[in-house]
């Protein structure tokens, strides 16, 4: 009878042990080197004057300086929510972000689309170049457009409806109509700017996958549906949790041009907190208050951000910032 032994081998086990920071600092050194320039940009003009926000809770004094100057607590705040209607000021302006971001979002994504799905190459760079071209107008030529449309006396629009026979529009005395003008206006301006990066990330997929779905029979919207929409979701996203950090932070220069500071019979719809800062702060400019405004507007967009980038990381964990 023969006897045979079955020798176990016990596994090995090979301890992992992980880089340390500086290793895979040097691994990566590549692709730091080229995130350097923007690196030194926030550290000198975002965090080292972060000390700066002092300036909100001090009546601040020329002679004595940001840390010298006496100390007054949240006074500086008092002046938003006691001389002005805090709340119909932060929801214009909230109200009018979300429209620009969300309705300019949509427009970039459509129009980059409607770009990639072009065929004749000069007619494509053709048509980029006009729709970029309102990106680079400034917010005092825009102005002066809509003025010149708009305007009861001389417009274009009034001097049309007069020669049909019917009466003209008070355009700059009705407030419920400057929600649709001032929107439509941004929406001109930034959406072929802004189609770019969708644009890019739509040229960043793989023509393969594209070739597999209309050999398999997919028309040109279910390549769209099914392919190209799911690939520029994480793009979506990205943008969108950027662009809700200022989402208390108003277009001056448009709000400003386009309705003028001293137009009282528009301010219930197109009074935001930096036409309201910048009105108040002509006659009794102060540092203080103006630094108050900018310290409520950053800490409720920081807080907005926190919030969205929790509720994506609970729906699409690989999608959020952090």
């Amino acid at each position: 009878m023969k006897t045979v032994t079955v020798q176990s081998s016990t596994p090995v086990v090979q301890k992992q042990t992980k880089d340390s920071a500086f290793k895979r600092m040097w691994r990566n050194r590549s692709l730091l080197l080229m995130c350097l320039p923007a690196i030194i940009f926030f550290a000198i003009f975002a965090y080292l004057p972060m000390p700066g926000l002092y300036l909100a809770f001090v009546n601040y004094d020329y002679s004595l300086g940001i840390f010298e100057s006496a100390f007054v607590g949240l006074d500086n705040f008092r002046f938003l929510i006691m001389t002005g209607d805090l709340w119909k000021l932060t929801f214009n302006t909230i109200a009018y972000n979300l429209a620009f971001i969300i309705l300019g979002n949509f427009l970039q994504i459509a129009v980059a689309i409607m770009l990639n799905e072009l065929t004749n190459k000069w007619f494509k760079k053709v048509s980029q170049t006009i729709m970029f071209l309102p990106h680079f107008i400034s917010a005092v030529l825009i102005g002066l457009l809509a003025y010149n449309i708009l305007s009861y006396d001389y417009g274009i629009l009034n001097s049309f409806l007069k020669m049909i026979g019917m009466d003209p529009v008070q355009t700059y005395s009705n407030p419920a109509i400057w929600p649709y003008i001032i929107v439509i206006t941004f929406l001109w301006q930034s959406t072929g700017y802004g189609s770019i990066v969708y644009f890019a990330a739509i040229m960043g997929l793989d023509k393969a996958i594209l070739e597999a779905a209309e050999i398999d029979g997919a028309n040109a919207f279910q390549r769209i549906r099914y392919i190209i929409i799911p690939w520029l979701k994480p793009t979506f996203i990205i943008l969108l949790l950027f662009s809700l950090g200022g989402v208390l932070k108003g277009n001056f220069g448009l709000f400003y041009n386009l309705v003028g500071a001293n137009n009282t019979m528009l301010y219930p719809t197109t009074d935001i907190i930096e036409t309201y800062v910048f009105r108040t702060l002509m006659t009794n400019f102060n540092f203080s208050l103006g630094s108050a405004v900018s310290l409520y507007q950053s800490v409720f967009g920081f807080l907005i951000v926190i919030i969205a980038n929790w509720i994506v990381k609970k729906v699409s964990p690989e999608n959020s910032l952090f």
